[in-house]
């Protein structure tokens, strides 16, 4: 364990390491995640925030955990940070957009894709889908080949006949077998009859 981390536990309980190959992570509970951003920012030089993303557990509980990376240019080094989401349906952290401006948009990017809240985000707006989007493209049932969606603009849509259309992933989408999570589950083919080169029967026009 990290001298840094050591210094942290007495500081913010329930703050435990976690394993990493490359920099000091720590696990830390949601009630102190902005004071131990602010600490990292404000004590230990880390000024830079490279990113906010999110891990889908898939079945387990809890299902979201968000992940945030931060870089000291004084002393060339990260620290990776890790928070639970308590609630599993309806997910939410804390925004640290008011310690680290660069959250804005990086928080936006994670509620878009897993459908995690970031409470007292100043415009939590979807950034890469459109407001109507009914999905969050990277939570675990989301199918990698995608789901046929239509167009959000219909004059668009009727102009040019065009519709969102699932993409051939080699016989996917793609599933764990036996309804174990995909986490602990190789995925599978769910319709082995189509692939990159031949198209799914059904979007074939008669």
């Amino acid at each position: 364990m990290s001298d840094i981390v050591e210094s942290l536990q007495p500081r913010f309980e329930g703050l435990e390491p976690r394993p990493s190959a490359d920099h000091p992570s720590v696990q830390c509970p949601v009630k102190f995640l902005l004071p131990l951003i602010e600490c990292l920012r404000d004590e230990f030089d880390y000024s830079m925030l490279m990113d906010v993303t999110a891990v889908d557990w898939d079945k387990e509980s809890p299902r979201f955990s968000t992940v945030y990376h931060l870089f000291s240019i004084a002393n060339c080094r990260y620290i990776r940070v890790v928070t639970n989401c308590e609630d599993d349906e309806n997910p939410s952290v804390p925004s640290i957009s008011a310690l680290f401006p660069a959250a804005d948009w990086h928080e936006r990017e994670t509620f878009d894709m897993f459908g995690i809240r970031f409470e007292g985000h100043p415009d939590l707006r979807r950034i890469l889908m459109w407001d109507e989007y009914p999905y969050h493209p990277l939570r675990k049932e989301f199918p990698l080949a995608g789901i046929e969606t239509e167009l959000p603009d219909a004059e668009v849509a009727e102009e040019t006949d065009a519709k969102m259309l699932a993409a051939p992933m080699m016989g996917g989408p793609f599933v764990s077998k036996g309804g174990e999570p995909m986490s602990k589950s190789e995925p599978r083919a769910a319709d082995e009859s189509w692939t990159e080169w031949k198209k799914k029967p059904s979007l074939e026009k008669e």
